[in-house]
């Protein structure tokens, strides 16, 4: 049973930082495409960042190099570490992960297969 658990949401201000981890249970992060999403109240869920199997990363147009994923494959926990905070970064932060080891060029929703409950990440101004 493959399982996605994430922490490390809080609250912060705006321009402050924060790191949200995943740790993954029942399938190997080395192997496959992970990615982070995020979703605020009465919005879609939107791409956040995604990491091929070999660390190649690529990110939703509105991170504008403030936020970094990463791997530890040795742990099998991915991190998104966020920087330059604002409010609208307010949403819940979910992990997500796909069987196939390389992503798709866009991050979305439809090509993941496995998905974590999410951790709340609020930015006050």
């Amino acid at each position: 049973q493959v399982q996605l658990l994430e922490s490390g949401g809080g609250s912060v201000q705006a321009g402050g930082s924060l790191r949200v981890s995943c740790v993954v249970s029942g399938h190997a992060i080395s192997g496959s495409c992970m990615g982070w999403f995020r979703q605020a109240p009465g919005k879609d869920r939107e791409g956040v960042a995604q990491s091929n199997s070999d660390g190649y990363a690529n990110y939703g147009e509105f991170v504008k190099g403030r936020f970094t994923i990463s791997k530890d494959n040795a742990r099998n926990t991915l991190y998104l570490e966020m920087n330059s905070l604002k409010s609208e970064d307010t949403a819940m932060y979910y992990c997500a992960a796909q069987s196939l080891p390389y992503c798709q060029p866009i991050v979305r929703a439809d090509d993941y297969r496995y998905w974590g409950q999410g951790t709340q990440v609020t930015v006050s101004s």
